[in-house]
């Protein structure tokens, strides 16, 4: 992921279509939030999450979803119960047994 701010006016990325433009007085607008007026922080934040949102769409394409249930299904939260725990004798940790 890479945005990349060009000439202090403009934003871009290698990962999506979306662009950030500065509008003078530290004021940025994004592509993708129209009638917003953000800060650099918020634009650089935002452009972030778009880089993200196409990262997660060529995961939904693997798994065959599409970018909006992945990421729907994705954010409800897990229903099973946790994972016995056998720390005591260290074989468990995050991610799986080791």
């Amino acid at each position: 992921m890479a945005v990349q701010v060009v000439g202090r006016s403009h934003m871009t990325s290698d990962q999506t279509g979306h662009q950030a433009k500065s509008v003078g007085l530290g004021g940025w607008v994004v592509s993708f939030l129209p009638g917003r007026t953000l800060s650099i922080e918020q634009a650089t934040a935002a452009m972030q999450a778009a880089e993200a949102v196409a990262t997660v769409g060529l995961l939904a394409d693997f798994v065959g979803l599409t970018t909006l249930e992945l990421a729907g299904m994705a954010t409800s939260e897990c229903t099973w119960p946790p994972p016995p725990s056998d720390r005591r004798r260290g074989l468990w940790r995050v991610g799986g047994l080791r």
